[in-house]
């Protein structure tokens, strides 16, 4: 199984202590204050929601959507989908797209983010996450819109993986997900900070989304998720506001960083930099109880999101300075 943030329990192991400042993955750490589920999304079969699925595409300005057990089940099950082809996956980014490609017959190769246009060409499957995790690079809508078409001409696919994409709607290609060949995923779990849901979307052409239906069979999507979900789809109002409040707590992180001599990258929901020496960094950030997310191989780096309260923001700007100045 492959390394990812959050892994909190292994990080109180190694180091014999639980007061951390979890700054390892990228969700809200200000989520949706989720409602408690009814009776009967624990005891019924969680039967699809068309209600959901209404606000779903609202949300997302799609026109059909496939509701997952988070964007995770989706990049599983679409490389199984096809007979072997060769695959372009942008690097870095998101590590399982690239592994699950791998697994199932297919020609992987890892090209850089800045190169992928010359990959679209030879290509059967270009997957791109845009805007990217972990260095925050994106790609216009128009430009992927092109590529997409272009393979398509071929029979290809072009999956754009927009997990991080809640904060800049701009960007996304969600809307144009009715063409062939083009395969939007979606998640639940970073702008409005409910991962545990293991909730997301998949915006595709119907034929697509059915072929992957079949795939992942009844029930893919629980009572309590699809309930919880929806109330915060519908809920436009701390939508606006947490947008303004991410944006401002990024560009806080921006700055900070900064002010400490890391010249970043990012989202509002976190933030990435190159870093020389990255294992002694995370190894400093970690013995005073700041859990950072750490790069190795191709992509030596560090990745923070946002602190949860002032008294976390605090003990980062220490380390930080601590790390700084030594």
């Amino acid at each position: 199984m492959l390394e990812h943030g959050g892994n909190l329990r292994d990080a109180a192991r190694h180091y014999g202590r639980d007061d951390w400042v979890d700054l390892s993955t990228g969700i809200n750490p200000h989520g949706y204050p989720a409602p408690a589920p009814s009776s009967a999304a624990w005891h019924r079969l969680p039967e699809p929601d068309p209600a959901l699925l209404t606000a779903a595409c609202a949300f997302y300005r799609a026109p059909q959507l496939l509701p997952v057990a988070g964007t995770q089940a989706a990049i599983q099950a679409l490389p199984r989908l096809r007979a072997p082809s060769r695959v372009a996956v942008s690097s870095p980014s998101y590590a399982e797209h690239a592994h699950h490609w791998n697994m199932h017959g297919h020609t992987r190769r890892l090209v850089p983010y800045a190169e992928l246009e010359g990959a679209v060409d030879d290509s059967d499957v270009v997957v791109v996450v845009n805007p990217n995790n972990p260095t925050g690079e994106a790609i216009a809508p128009e430009r992927l819109l092109d590529w997409a078409a272009r393979l398509h001409a071929r029979g290809g696919w072009l999956v754009v993986d927009e997990a991080f994409g809640d904060t800049a709607p701009a960007l996304s290609v969600a809307p144009h997900a009715a063409q062939p060949g083009l395969i939007v995923l979606r998640s639940i779990g970073k702008f409005f900070g409910l991962a545990g849901l293991r909730l997301g979307f998949v915006a595709a052409h119907e034929r697509l989304l059915a072929d992957l239906a079949d795939l992942l069979g009844p029930w893919a999507v629980s009572g309590p998720a699809q309930e919880i979900a929806l109330q915060a789809l519908a809920d436009t109002l701390w939508q606006h506001e947490t947008q303004e409040r991410l944006a401002q707590a990024g560009e806080r992180m921006a700055r900070l960083l900064q002010a400490h001599g890391i010249a970043n990258t990012g989202t509002p929901l976190f933030r990435w930099w190159p870093e020389a020496r990255p294992e002694a960094f995370h190894e400093h950030m970690a013995a005073r109880g700041v859990w950072c997310r750490l790069f190795r191989d191709a992509a030596r780096g560090i990745r923070v999101g946002l602190p949860a309260s002032e008294g976390d923001w605090r003990r980062l700007e220490q380390a930080l300075h601590q790390w700084s100045t030594q």
